[in-house]
Parts: structure tokens; sequence; C-alpha cells
């Protein structure tokens, strides 16, 4: 069984982050994302695929208010790294062995970054500010971050 308080005494040591709510939300995040690999049948049951498809339609929304001119720049690129999160989960939820469902869970968390870059790169360059947007990219992190610890423990 996943013991969540074994990972966060493992990993926590800080006092002042014990307090600050992350340890809880992690722990809230674990046990969900343990649940749910239980129970799954299919990957749109998994709350990180759920979370990130959330992210790619708000990223869309964002965009969509983007200069003309950027049509083929950055809006495209911002666009195919969301898309790829959600894309990649779903694909890594079928794959057998567990080397090859972390992997697609590591490109899933690449192209999460890659949209963080995308969001700073947006707010200096004026098109709009995304504090939303960064808090769901948070959001999937912390799922995906749970969702491969626990792939690493029950395969």
């Amino acid at each position: 069984m996943f013991d969540v308080d074994q990972v966060l005494e493992n990993r926590i040591q800080d006092t002042e982050y014990r307090r600050s709510g992350v340890v809880q939300r992690f722990r809230e995040t674990c046990q969900v994302v343990y649940m749910t690999i239980e129970t799954a049948k299919r990957f749109t049951d998994l709350i990180v695929w759920q979370k990130a498809h959330q992210f790619v339609l708000s990223a869309y929304r964002f965009t969509a208010g983007f200069p003309k001119n950027e049509t083929y720049g950055l809006t495209s690129q911002f666009r195919r790294a969301c898309v790829s999160i959600p894309a990649n989960i779903a694909e890594g939820f079928k794959k057998k062995g567990q080397a090859d469902t972390l992997r697609y869970m590591n490109i899933a968390q690449g192209s999460l970054e890659e949209c963080r870059y995308y969001l700073i790169l947006s707010d200096d360059l004026g098109y709009g500010k995304a504090n939303e947007l960064e808090e769901q990219v948070d959001e999937v992190a912390r799922f995906l971050a749970a969702y491969s610890n626990a792939i690493r423990r029950n395969k």
C-alpha cells in the first residue's frame, strides 16, 4: 500500500514548509492519485488527465487573445506544448511496463515546464497576465509528480 505519511517524512524536513499548507495539499493529492490508479479503467478516469485537460482549455482561451502575428509563433508553440501534456498521460496510461508509463509521464512533465516558460514569456511580452494558468500549472505538476511516484511504487 502507498504510505503518504512515509513519503512526506522522507521528503520534507523543513518546518516552515510543513506549516505552509503545501504538505496537506500534497497528502490530499497523493491519496486521490492512489485511489484513482486503483479504479481507473480509462485515461479519462485519471484526475491528473482531467486537470491537464482543463489546463489545455484555459490555455486555448488565453492564447486566443494573442496578436495575429503570433498565430504561427508563440500561439502555436504554446498550444502544442499544452496538448502534449494530457496526450502523453493518455498514451502512457495503457503502456504495460512501468518504464514505458513513466517515460510518458516524464514527457508530460517536460511539456508542462515548457508551458510554464511560455506563460512567463507571454507576460513579459505584454500579452496578458496568466495567474490562473500558473496556478493550474502548479496543480498539474503536483498531480503528475504524485501519479509518477504512485506508478513507481505499484507496478
